[in-house]
Order: structure tokens, then sequence, then C-alpha cells
């Protein structure tokens, strides 16, 4: 017998965050008060359907989700390639810079990236400087962001099925342009598949809030 997926809150907020109204998810699933509270409270109605459904619902949120994408100098180049990349396959873009290849500090831009991303303006975030670990580091001192520095296609997969990463950090200097793009495709593709991996996931976000000022 299959596991009944759960719905809990975290669930409502990404979906509050994709703008999405509906949430589907299949039948017999089970829903967490807290999570109907948020719902009720974001305005998004809870629909039980089949599976795939379900896959539909949350590949394809209205509106299209916002894509927000930084860099330092060093990764002005390819933030840049990224951009058009993504705007041709109909992504929303907030690019909050750099806008030049004159030398600039990766935190400001990643920190941005972050907040964007932390405050609802986007549903995920890009951020790209020389090697993307730097990056990684400012991202996650933000709360609410999970970020992963991604070096190939397979941790960029674990990162959003696992670990229901938020953020995706890249370094410029250590892989090439058609590696990054699969690299992005694979991580925007890519959906949260909760299960056992939930309670790992909170408990992430409970260190976090051990540590949060008050």
């Amino acid at each position: 017998m299959s596991k009944r997926k759960v719905i809990t809150e975290r669930h409502i907020v990404d979906a509050s965050r994709a703008g999405l109204s509906v949430l589907v998810t299949p039948e017999g699933s089970l829903v967490t008060p807290l999570a109907r509270d948020a719902a009720k409270k974001a305005g998004i109605a809870i629909q039980f359907g089949q599976p795939e459904q379900a896959h539909i619902a949350k590949s394809s949120p209205l509106p299209n989700p916002v894509i927000c994408i930084g860099s330092d100098h060093g990764g002005f180049d390819l933030k840049k390639e990224l951009v058009e990349w993504l705007s041709s396959k109909g992504k929303i873009i907030l690019d909050i810079g750099t806008d030049s290849s004159k030398s600039c500090d990766y935190p400001d831009f990643a920190y941005a990236v972050a907040l964007s991303v932390s405050e609802g303006k986007a549903v995920v975030g890009i951020m790209i400087d020389g090697v993307g670990v730097g990056s990684s580091m400012v991202c996650n001192k933000v709360p609410g962001i999970r970020a992963a520095c991604a070096y190939n296609e397979f941790a960029a997969w674990n990162a959003r099925a696992h670990n229901n990463a938020n953020v995706l950090t890249l370094g410029s200097r250590s892989m090439g342009s058609e590696v990054v793009k699969r690299i992005v495709d694979v991580f925007l593709s890519t959906d949260f598949e909760g299960g056992r991996h939930e309670k790992r996931v909170q408990k992430i976000e409970d260190v976090e809030m051990r540590f949060s000022k008050k």
C-alpha cells in the first residue's frame, strides 16, 4: 500500500509564492489543520485529483512564477546569457544586477537575490559568482532560504527533490554555459518530493528558528 501524501503548511507557503490559487493534490491526501488555516488565509483552494493532475498544476502555475537572478562581475556574462535563454523559454525574470563587468562584491547581489525570494517577490532565485560557494553562504543567512551550490544535474535535482532548495548558486569559472543551462533546467523543473524529506527540511528550519533574533 502506498503512503498517503501529507499536505503541510509549507506546501501552502510554496504554492502562495508560486502564485497558485488552487493546489491540486492526489485523492486521499491528508491535509494538516495548519495547512487548511494557511490555505484559507492565502485564498488558496485545495483540490483533490489524480497524481498526474497534481503534477500538471504544480508544473504550470498561473501566473508564471518570477525567477530572480543576480551575479557579481565574474558571473555577469553568464547571467546575461541565462537571462536571454530563460526569457526565450517564457520565464519571467527579475534581474537585480550587476549590470556590467566592473568589479563588485558578490555578497551584495547574493543578499538581494535571497531577499527577493524570502519576501515572495520571486519563487526561486539564481545567483552566479566565480565558484558559487560564497554566494550560497550569503543566501543561507537569509531567513527562509535554502540555497544550494549545484555543480551537476544530479546535485540540482537532489537539492529540489530532497531539500526543497529555493535558491541555486552557480560558478561561472567552474563550468561552461551549456552545463549551467542543463543544471538550471533540472532545478526549475523538479518538484519537492515531500514525504520522508518533509521532516528533514523542517529540521533545517528548526535550526534556523533556534538562532533567529526575537
